[in-house]
């Protein structure tokens, strides 16, 4: 087996095994389901030995034998250098860049208005901003740095804690001056804001947690505006179509300039969870990522 076609396969197999199904390798490697099989399959050939053990229906997930499972560990530390090295011989070729991974509303609300401070103080590092709201796999996409929302952990990766949050009603001052808000059992007699972008599962707090922390149990339908997007519900807030639950990340700028009146300030109802910056161990000490790290944490304690 040829060199290239040797490092794909290997490629292949340690995708396959994590997703537990070639389609998932095949979906993160950007190629067919089939070509997926066929590396696996040679690499078989190859070291002479099965990797998988394969369910006659083809319905079981991948399950890789008990030898393939004791080589993955180095084989993914071995993968993650081979990244790292060509992430050098870029960096050579085209410049100093910096890939960093956010979600689409943190880099509107947070990140864009605060990176300028960044890019005067490391003028050779480029950095390009991967927005997305799904978790990207940082080796296949070539990751060097991000700002996830969660509890802290996740597998593969270094995660320390930026800021907490707390959360709580917002609307605009014109909003305000229409409508009678005097308890918070005022805010069911109003058009509400939802904010979809992360599923309650994972402790994101919704309107029905906030009300019950403010002392107030009747069920909420999910009833008026839905989105997937906290920057956006943000803005419909600004623009008045409702009372939105809002992320205090977020609003602090808003609240701050006047566009938005936090309501019932009185009532402290902290996050679940926190922002983090996650990066892979490997490429903790590559100096762009190492700048742009510190540069978070510098931001964060001053906001």
């Amino acid at each position: 087996m040829r060199s290239p076609a040797y490092l794909n396969a290997l490629r292949a197999f340690e995708a396959s095994a994590r997703h537990e199904s070639f389609a998932g390798a095949a979906s993160e490697l950007n190629v067919t389901a089939a070509a997926v099989g066929q590396l696996v399959r040679g690499l078989e050939e190859w070291i002479g030995a099965p990797l998988f053990h394969r369910s006659h229906s083809g319905k079981a997930r991948l399950q890789p034998t008990e030898a393939a499972e004791r080589a993955l560990t180095d084989i993914r530390a071995g993968l993650d250098r081979l990244s790292i090295g060509v992430e050098k011989l870029r960096a050579g070729r085209a410049g100093n860049a910096l890939t960093v991974t956010v979600s689409p509303a943190f880099a509107a609300k947070w990140l864009l208005p605060r990176i300028d401070r960044f890019q005067a103080r490391c003028r050779d590092v480029d950095v390009r901003l991967d927005t997305s709201l799904k978790l990207v796999d940082y080796v296949a996409q070539g990751i060097d740095v991000g700002v996830r929302y969660g509890r802290g952990a996740w597998p593969g990766l270094t995660a320390e804690k930026l800021m907490d949050e707390e959360v709580f009603p917002v609307c605009s001052p014109t909003l305000l001056k229409t409508i009678s808000l005097n308890t918070p059992r005022d805010l069911l007699d109003h058009t509400l804001i939802h904010d979809l972008s992360v599923d309650p599962s994972t402790g994101f707090m919704t309107w029905d947690d906030w009300l019950a922390r403010a002392g107030v149990e009747t069920p909420l339908a999910q009833r008026g505006m839905s989105i997937n997007n906290s920057a956006a519900v943000l803005q419909a807030a600004i623009d008045g179509q409702g009372i939105a639950l809002a992320r205090s990340i977020f609003a602090r700028d808003d609240v701050a300039a006047g566009r938005l009146i936090r309501l019932f300030p009185e009532i402290n109802v902290p996050s679940a969870l926190a922002y983090y910056v996650v990066y892979r161990t490997e490429c903790s000490s590559l100096p762009r990522s190492e700048s742009f790290r510190q540069w978070l944490f510098e931001e964060a304690a001053q906001a």
